[in-house]
């Protein structure tokens, strides 16, 4: 009997015409590193009396399906979870490379399914009816840059064969930390020790009562973009801005020299004042845990731009 590995897993993901119907066709393969969807139905102790010390069977309770997924950022793949976290891009260009700029601020945001496959059990799961409640990033000095996906989904399908036929291939162009920079109204940052980063839908769940115990759906409410960013204390521009209570434009971006890039760009962000702690010798770090909000100037509170090789997501 053959056993499951990671190694062997497969991930397909379409865009849906219809909330909670996976598409026949148009699936493209998804590079990720771990996942935890999945669908899961606790049981709710019997509470009887009567029937002496041993307790009476369980009953089901509500289905529910969600989970993370850990996505490369790279130039091309990573297109399809900021359409899926922002909505459809604005695509300009007449040729390569191709410019899709995704803007928060969407009350309406596609839902998607999602087929992960184990094939030696052989087990397939289609997770119909997704949507994208969070995407978060780190920056750092080095290591492997990576995303994770918070999604919501409807339901869990399980069959013993695929059902996304054979998926589209994307060829696979990371993004490191060494391509990252971060620039304060254009200009570079100095001493950046970290950043995180974290936008956020705030879906809420639709759940009403149903014989198959799944959700209606998941709708966006206010969103969120915030974060942090760890510095070596060497001068007062950012605690002096927090003083202040003003706004900065911050941009998060990386490029490649083949011509790819993405930019997170955070168009009125506001600082907390931090404290500022010598625990010892060594150098002096302050943490700013940042906030976005819209810019009354742009109309929005985030852009992110994915510079590429496709013609439109």
């Amino acid at each position: 009997m053959a056993r499951a590995q990671g190694a062997r897993a497969q991930m397909a993901l379409a865009f849906e015409m219809t909330y909670g119907t996976p598409p026949a066709s148009g699936y493209t393969k998804m590079p990720f590193a771990s996942t935890t969807l999945g669908a899961e139905q606790p049981l709710q102790t019997s509470e009887l009396l009567g029937y002496g010390r041993d307790p009476q069977a369980p009953i089901k309770d509500a289905v529910t399906a969600d989970g993370d997924v850990v996505v490369p950022i790279d130039a091309e793949a990573f297109g399809f979870w900021l359409k899926a976290a922002f909505g459809a891009p604005t695509t300009t260009g007449a040729e390569a490379h191709y410019s899709h700029a995704f803007r928060s601020g969407n009350w309406a945001l596609p839902s998607f399914s999602v087929e992960t496959g184990m094939p030696e059990v052989p087990r397939f799961a289609m997770y119909s009816g997704c949507m994208v409640d969070s995407l978060n990033w780190q920056m750092a000095r080095s290591g492997l840059l990576t995303a994770t996906a918070s999604i919501v989904a409807q339901g869990e399908a399980i069959a013993t064969s695929t059902a996304v036929g054979t998926p589209t291939t994307i060829a696979l162009k990371r993004f490191g930390h060494f391509n990252g920079s971060i620039t304060r109204n254009g200009a570079n940052i100095g001493n950046v020790v970290s950043a995180d980063l974290t936008y956020a839908n705030n879906l809420d769940r639709i759940e009403t009562i149903r014989a198959d115990g799944k959700i209606d759906g998941a709708d966006p409410s206010i969103a969120a973009l915030t974060g942090n960013v760890v510095v070596r204390f060497a001068d007062q521009t950012l605690v002096n801005q927090a003083i202040n209570g003003e706004a900065c434009e911050l941009e998060f971006s990386y490029a490649l020299t083949t011509g790819e890039s993405l930019t997170l760009t955070a168009h009125a962000v506001y600082l907390p004042r931090p404290r500022i702690e010598i625990s010892g010798p060594q150098g002096v770090q302050a943490t700013f845990d940042w906030q976005a909000a819209s810019d009354p100037v742009v109309g929005r509170m985030c852009t992110v731009t994915l510079t590429n090789d496709r013609e439109d997501y």
